[in-house]
């Protein structure tokens, strides 16, 4: 089945819907916690822009931690998702994800058309 050139196609849907998913992820986040974030710190931004220090940094991101872990939160998932990214581009798909993929197609297959995904993961293929 692995050499089956449809079971490759699908597999690599799998994986684009998983890197969608999870740009849509880091994008939600950036459009809903991080205005929330820079607003709830807006005193302090004046202040920077005033006069910046990275002491008026710190402290103005230590009396609003909420804010501060708001803002980590949409800085650390960014980073996370293009190192991730980065690295499957650059030395291929850890064969661990790959099973995983494959594992995941082959559920969606035997589900069939009931699967969520199958219309995104199998569409036009008849045959199967």
């Amino acid at each position: 089945m692995k050499d089956d050139p449809t079971f490759k196609t699908q597999v690599q849907r799998l994986y684009q819907l998983n890197v969608y998913a999870r740009w849509l992820v880091v994008s939600l986040l950036w459009l809903t916690v991080a205005p929330w974030s820079i607003w709830t710190l807006r005193r302090e931004i004046g202040l920077w822009l005033e006069h910046f220090t990275w002491s008026a940094v710190r402290y103005g991101l230590a009396y609003h931690r909420l804010a501060a872990v708001g803002l980590g939160l949409c800085l650390g998932a960014t980073t996370a998702v293009l190192v991730w990214q980065s690295s499957n581009i650059l030395w291929g798909l850890p064969p661990a994800l790959q099973r995983q993929l494959e594992r995941q197609v082959r559920r969606i297959r035997d589900r069939g058309a009931s699967h969520p995904l199958w219309k995104w993961v199998c569409r036009g293929e008849d045959s199967l």
